[in-house]
């Protein structure tokens, strides 16, 4: 009977980054399906670490999260939860070797969130290594299906993809997060004076991080190679659109792409890919 609560349990991580993340479940059915549900269980323990972090204000959220961090750790020793989606996320940990570090990186993020409303240089770096490339990285190892050595090539193009990722978010929701959750991700960046010369600077960072982590997505291992080529076209899509934009629209909305539009991105990715030319 024990198979029925692996099903349950892998489920509710599906449900879970269904009903959060359109975009991110469209992008996971993209993958080859033996990387579906691994990457299910990844996504649906981190929205429940975001959750806690981002949304849970009337309960005492460092509480919520000391006790979570508790029950992760004893989830991937024991080898089982009756948090359905921490048993789901340790049977990823287990099976593809997935480090502690990664982990611990991810949670030293999520505290950050608790408390930090600022960052410098130093800790900007180190909350995107957690935030986003270490979840990326943890990913990465399913893709590989524990190779180490395809890891090991394919782990600085995996970071900077992460890096991208996080930082067009960060620039997408300036609004949100520093109105409603009074954080400012990016160093040394006043949004009371928010120039033009400021916002390119961050644009250039990012622009590295994609020209980086493209080269990445050549050399990744065929069943995730779409998948991730589509998520990176999306938001290549969505941070190009912000370039064009003016530093006050992106402190008054938040920038989107039309449903669409993303389906268009789609079309083109499936002809490029059918003649073995992504660009």
């Amino acid at each position: 009977m024990i198979q029925l609560y692996h099903d349950v349990s892998s489920e509710c991580s599906k449900i879970t980054t269904e009903r959060y993340s359109t975009s991110f479940s469209s992008a996971i059915q993209l993958l080859h399906k033996d990387l579906h549900q691994p990457i299910y269980n990844i996504y649906g323990f981190v929205r429940l670490a975001d959750e806690i972090v981002d949304s849970f204000h009337e309960f005492d959220k460092q509480l919520l999260l000391e006790n979570f961090i508790k029950e992760t750790f004893s989830a991937i020793h024991n080898q089982i939860s009756l948090n359905p989606i921490l048993h789901s996320f340790q049977q990823v940990v287990n099976q593809f070797n997935i480090e502690k570090e990664l982990i611990d990186a991810f949670f030293a993020s999520m505290k950050a969130d608790l408390s930090k409303i600022s960052y410098n240089e130093k800790e900007y770096q180190e909350y995107i290594y957690g935030s986003a490339e270490a979840v990326g990285l943890m990913c990465l190892h399913v893709f590989c299906n524990g190779d180490k050595t395809v890891y090991e090539k394919l782990k600085p193009f995996a970071q900077a993809l992460g890096a991208a990722f996080q930082k067009v978010n960060f620039l997408r929701d300036i609004k949100a997060d520093s109105e409603n959750l009074k954080r400012i991700y990016f160093p040394g960046i006043d949004f009371n004076n928010f120039t033009t010369a400021m916002k390119q600077n961050i644009e250039e960072e990012i622009e590295i991080d994609f020209q980086k982590a493209f080269k990445g997505i050549l050399m990744l291992p065929q069943k995730a190679q779409f998948g991730v080529y589509v998520a990176y076209k999306y938001y290549l899509c969505l941070f190009n659109k912000m370039k064009s934009a003016q530093p006050d629209k992106l402190l008054t909305e938040r920038i989107r792409i039309p449903d669409y539009y993303k389906a268009l991105i789609l079309f083109k990715a499936k002809l490029r890919n059918q003649f073995n030319i992504l660009a």
